[in-house]
């Protein structure tokens, strides 16, 4: 039997939510719309999260695809429920990562900083950066309705050409990476921008150590999306 949550019923089950998560970093900053709770035609937020102010400025079509459009209603709720859930985790297991809850969707950043890193001109996944891939691989694993998208970026440190490539190559290190791990290829999209999408100032160290990074957005895949919508009966 089809279980339909009425509007009282999605009412509750926000604040069950709420309450239930109010010790998740990533939760605690996250508002209505990036709970889910209302319509939006894009998935701008989640855009903005990966590279920053230059949302718009071109190049951007194809994330925005593979990210789609915000879920609203009682079945973003019980996306953002499980996004939630899935987020806590990820602060709980690794504790280095910078995680958002954006959308219907997290994004995580690994920096120089923060669990995954490349050595200077490298690309492949060093021996401390397997060690956070592996307990993100765990959490894929657990977690099997979501796509994931993994963008590489780098610093303006040397040429276009150069950097693009690289990031090319850092980003599909992450993947490749994951996928041995047991993780679906077909989950995956791969993405890279090189120097084109900084997010901080690359007239300073830290700025330009921030600004190689490798993003990965976690969203909901369809069967989690469908199975929502039913279950709220939308």
């Amino acid at each position: 039997m089809k279980l339909y949550i009425n509007k009282i019923g999605i009412v509750a089950l926000a604040v069950v939510t709420l309450v239930a998560f109010t010790n998740c970093k990533a939760v605690d900053n996250a508002n209505n719309k990036q709970k889910g709770a209302v319509i939006g035609a894009a998935g701008g937020a989640i855009l903005g999260a990966i590279i920053g102010n230059n949302v718009g400025k071109g190049g951007n079509g194809e994330l925005g695809a593979v990210i789609g459009g915000v879920i609203g209603g009682g079945a973003g709720i019980l996306i953002g429920q499980k996004m939630d859930k899935q987020a806590q985790k990820i602060e709980e297991e690794i504790p280095g990562a910078e995680v958002e809850r954006v959308d219907n969707g997290i994004v995580l950043t690994f920096d120089e900083k923060s669990g995954v890193y490349f050595d200077t001109n490298k690309s492949y996944v060093n021996e401390a950066s397997k060690v956070t891939l592996d307990k993100l691989a765990g959490i894929f694993n657990e977690y099997t309705d979501t796509k994931i998208l993994v963008v590489g970026h780098t610093d303006n440190t040397g040429s276009d050409e150069y950097n693009m490539e690289l990031s090319k190559k850092r980003a599909y290190s992450v993947t490749n990476y994951l996928v041995e791990k047991g993780i679906s290829q077909g989950r995956f999209t791969t993405n890279w921008y090189g120097e084109t999408q900084p997010k901080y100032d690359n007239a300073t160290a830290d700025g330009r150590s921030k600004n190689r990074r490798v993003n990965i957005a976690i969203l909901p895949d369809e069967t989690m999306i469908n199975e929502a919508r039913e279950e709220a009966g939308n």
